[in-house]
């Protein structure tokens, strides 16, 4: 696993290319996938450390197929960001009991968002590291 690369699922094509551009501008290795069904395809040969989930996907929706990952071992260490245009009253508690690590508002803050990403990339190492540790016992 590359410990520099997300995977961008969102069915909104421009968001995609915006952030596609912002995150490779910081270094990242980027994917990105319209619908959840296209992700699963990219996650066979892409093993990304971050995933940012758009929580409103066509067909299977992004609370969804985060439950999805998250009861696959081979997928479960990934981290998921939450991504909705559409910010209601307990959203964010949603994506967090679905599997989420953690939620973030459209319109995007390009500004903000490299930190943003870099805070949840240290934080997924550190549950990696946590994990392999519990592995090793």
């Amino acid at each position: 696993m590359n410990s520099r690369s997300i995977l961008v699922v969102d069915d909104n094509e421009s968001n995609l290319r915006l952030m596609e551009a912002l995150l490779e501008t910081e270094g990242y290795v980027v994917k990105t996938a319209l619908e959840a069904k296209e992700a699963m395809l990219v996650l066979e040969t892409f093993e990304p450390q971050l995933i940012l989930m758009d929580l409103q996907l066509p067909g299977m929706d992004g609370l969804e197929f985060t439950r999805l990952l998250k009861q696959d071992p081979a997928r479960r260490h990934i981290s998921i960001v939450a991504l909705t245009a559409y910010a209601m009253k307990g959203d964010e508690e949603k994506a967090i009991a679905a599997g989420c690590n953690g939620y973030l508002t459209k319109p995007i803050d390009t500004r903000s968002l490299p930190k943003s990403i870099a805070a949840y990339m240290n934080n997924s190492r550190d549950f990696e590291g946590a994990a392999a540790g519990k592995r090793d016992r």
